[in-house]
């Protein structure tokens, strides 16, 4: 019998008549433990093997649920420890693409190669672009890795599942000016205002529903973002980085002063609906008024969201320090600006290696000379 360390518990691992069995010790993984199960607890795992003893309990097997009672258990487990929004579409998605196929299964019963074939089908069948079935397969995992630190299961099968595909990121379809300036011209009401937000600050569109009056500091020319707005819930933003003080660039000015005329006297949201609240959520704003203006400028439809896009791109083609854009995008380090945004950046010195001719030039004349 080999003790084997799984998250710091100690397991035993052997076979029995060509039978591999994994049974848990609930020990922790320390010296004076390791010496105990050596000396006590294996001798008399040996002896019942032997006499029989072993496997005269209930078969464990039929203890261990199917896999719709323990996801059930897994979504509850981790209800308040997530957000509201994120739940309800981690829920939505495991009952549309993930209890159909395992739902019946028993938990110990799942193979990696189901799992494999599950993504598969998927993306062949199904049509699921390949990031959207990554972030399946997490939702996967972690209900699995749940059993598993129960002691349900002995090993998550998705860990050993054929790795996806490196996906592609969303496309980037930045606007231009002078579609900005269309936008702007078309645009009616506090609709315009709230675009301006999104094109001069990279807010994300929950951030910007989210604001209030009291985020906005006219005199310091910033904007405190503490909030977001999803499926009418208010919450925490994405992240800890995304809780920030950004800067009120000059353009933006006079569109938070103009939609100050129309909600200021509210004291509350900056952007609110026609019963004083706040709008529910971005597709709120995009299916009433987003497609219409794109349709009224003459510009092909993009998603809300490409106002970010286009602000992040607009500062870094203009030469806009990253570790700043990084604070208005509200990402967690700059390198993930970087990694998304990299190839906008331009370089005003278009020679490459230029150093080197300096350098190197007269002497590689004079030895074409020699030559």
């Amino acid at each position: 019998m080999n003790l084997v360390n799984r998250n710091g518990i100690l397991w035993i691992d052997f076979y029995h008549q060509s039978e591999r069995i994994r049974r848990s010790l609930g020990l922790t993984d320390t010296k004076a433990n390791r010496k105990y199960a050596q000396m006590k607890i294996i001798p008399e795992l040996l002896y019942k093997l032997n006499s029989g003893e072993f496997f005269e309990k209930e078969n464990t097997k039929t203890k261990i649920p199917i896999f719709s009672e323990y996801a059930e258990q897994s979504f509850a487990l981790h209800k308040y420890r997530r957000k509201p929004t994120t739940h309800h579409d981690y829920y939505n998605a495991y009952k549309k693409h993930i209890l159909p196929y395992f739902g019946k299964k028993r938990l110990d019963e799942i193979k990696p190669s189901e799992v494999s074939i599950w993504q598969n089908t998927l993306i062949e069948k199904l049509n699921i672009g390949v990031r959207r079935v990554k972030q399946l397969r997490t939702i996967l995992a972690v209900i699995f890795e749940d059993a598993y630190k129960d002691e349900i299961i002995s090993r998550n099968p998705t860990r050993l599942a054929t790795t996806l595909p490196k996906s592609q990121l969303g496309k980037i379809e930045a606007f231009s000016m002078d579609e900005i300036q269309k936008i702007f011209s078309v645009a009616e009401g506090q609709f315009r205002n709230f675009y301006a937000v999104g094109f001069f600050t990279g807010m994300r569109t929950g951030e910007i529903i989210g604001l209030k009056w009291k985020d906005i500091d006219f005199e310091n020319r910033e904007i405190n973002i503490e909030r977001t707005v999803g499926r009418g819930v208010e919450s925490a933003p994405k992240t800890i980085g995304s809780v920030r003080t950004i800067d009120m660039l000059d353009p933006l000015v006079s569109f938070l002063k103009d939609q100050f005329e129309i909600t200021g006297d509210q004291n509350a949201y900056v952007f609110m609906t026609s019963n004083n609240g706040h709008f529910f959520d971005s597709k709120n704003i995009r299916d009433h008024d987003w497609k219409k203006t794109l349709k009224n400028a003459g510009i092909q439809y993009r998603t809300i969201y490409q106002m970010r896009h286009t602000f992040a791109t607009m500062m870094i083609e203009n030469g806009e320090d990253i570790l700043w854009v990084s604070n208005m995008l509200g990402h967690t380090t700059a390198k993930m600006t970087l990694e998304r945004y990299a190839r906008y950046i331009k370089r005003k010195d278009k020679k490459r290696a230029g150093f080197l001719e300096k350098s190197f030039g007269h002497n590689l004349v004079t030895m074409e000379k020699v030559a």
